[in-house]
């Protein structure tokens, strides 16, 4: 696995593939393989929020749980689908949100958010594989680990990004955030179950390229063709 990660990540996350919970994960997935279980994201896109967002180029992070369970979804970004692929329902939410929160905004037609993650938006999940059809399947494997140590290294060795945290399972991270240095954005999550309890209005995108104005970065286009 090591050899598909993006260099600069390989700096900073490197000595995690040596570790034993990481060792045991390849193992895992080696088995799960064997066993005849289809695997999702296919093995050379399971590291695509860290290949398609390097390193130096982080300036927001959007933390998903795992990867979408369905036929031809998941493609290691979160809360991101290829095109040609129906929108999911919490994405069709999140393009709502952005249609009153940044002016001109329009819905696109598909769910791919790789321009997003080419501007420096880490779409990370906290698992980054899953077995077809099953959600949270691989969760507490070892997936969590290497990804909370991804988000303490932006916390430590990066100042001035944003962190949008959505529902109880991304605000469980916020321990590895330092406040002080970064904005941490938080509301309920955009899926069907819980928006109406404060996503709708809670204007993540324009405030997160006020932060990062304010900084001195670049705002993000959250515009997608």
């Amino acid at each position: 696995m090591a050899g598909e990660l993006d260099k600069s990540w390989m700096y900073v996350l490197g000595d995690e593939f040596q570790k034993t919970y990481m060792l045991e994960l390849k193992t895992f997935l080696q088995q799960e393989k064997a066993a005849g279980h289809i695997i999702y994201p296919k093995n050379t896109e399971i590291f695509n929020a860290f290949n398609t967002t390097p390193f130096d180029k982080v300036k927001v992070v959007i933390l998903g749980q795992d990867p979408y369970p369905g036929v031809g979804q998941a493609h290691g970004l979160s809360f991101s689908v290829q095109k040609g692929v129906a929108i999911p329902r919490s994405l069709v939410n999140i393009y709502k949100e952005l249609s009153t929160d940044i002016p001109g905004f329009k819905i696109p037609g598909h769910g791919n958010l790789v321009k997003w993650a080419e501007q420096g938006v880490l779409l990370l999940n906290a698992t980054l594989t899953l077995r077809a059809g099953e959600s949270n399947s691989h969760s507490k494997k070892g997936w969590e680990k290497f990804t909370d140590a991804a988000i303490k290294a932006i916390s430590e060795k990066k100042s001035g990004v944003v962190f949008i945290l959505w529902g109880a399972y991304a605000q469980s991270k916020i321990p590895l955030i330092d406040a002080s240095k970064h904005f941490i954005l938080k509301s309920v999550h955009p899926s069907p179950l819980s928006v109406e309890r404060g996503f709708w209005g809670s204007k993540p995108f324009s405030k997160t390229n006020e932060y990062l104005i304010k900084v001195g970065k670049e705002p993000i286009d959250w515009q997608i063709e």
